[in-house]
């Protein structure tokens, strides 16, 4: 990658250069704070970062829709984040979080409620019809 290049997919965030790549995207795993459960992998940009660190709330970069959202803005399922932490080699990051409410969209408290055989393992805690109405 060329040094021009380089800058462009990067961005400093008080000392460390996270690297954005060439979508411009990060992957973002959300963890529970208190227990250390993983909750969800979504995916930041500049902007999701930058707001996030902004509000204290966990905001990504939708790449169904193209667009930024705010966990739990329209569940109240929201991420409250304590930290964000960025990996070694600085492309990837991970939001600790206060979870109000499920992560996943289906209604459980985590995107990883099943195992790869189809076993249910996960909590659900809330109707998705009921709030996504």
């Amino acid at each position: 990658m060329s040094a021009a290049n380089e800058e462009e997919t990067r961005t400093d965030t008080d000392g460390v250069a996270v690297d954005f790549g060439d979508s411009g995207l990060v992957p973002a795993v959300a963890q529970d704070a208190e227990t250390g459960e993983v909750l969800m992998l979504a995916y930041a940009d500049r902007e999701a970062l930058e707001r996030t660190r902004e509000t204290g709330r966990a905001h990504y970069h939708s790449r169904s829709r193209d667009e930024l959202w705010e966990k739990g803005a329209t569940s109240g399922h929201t991420q409250s984040v304590e930290e964000v932490r960025v990996d070694c080699d600085a492309d990837a990051l991970l939001y600790v979080v206060d979870q109000t409410g499920g992560a996943c969209h289906t209604g459980h408290r985590s995107c990883f409620h099943r195992t790869v055989d189809g076993d249910e393992v996960g909590e659900r805690v809330f109707d998705p019809d009921a709030v996504y109405e």
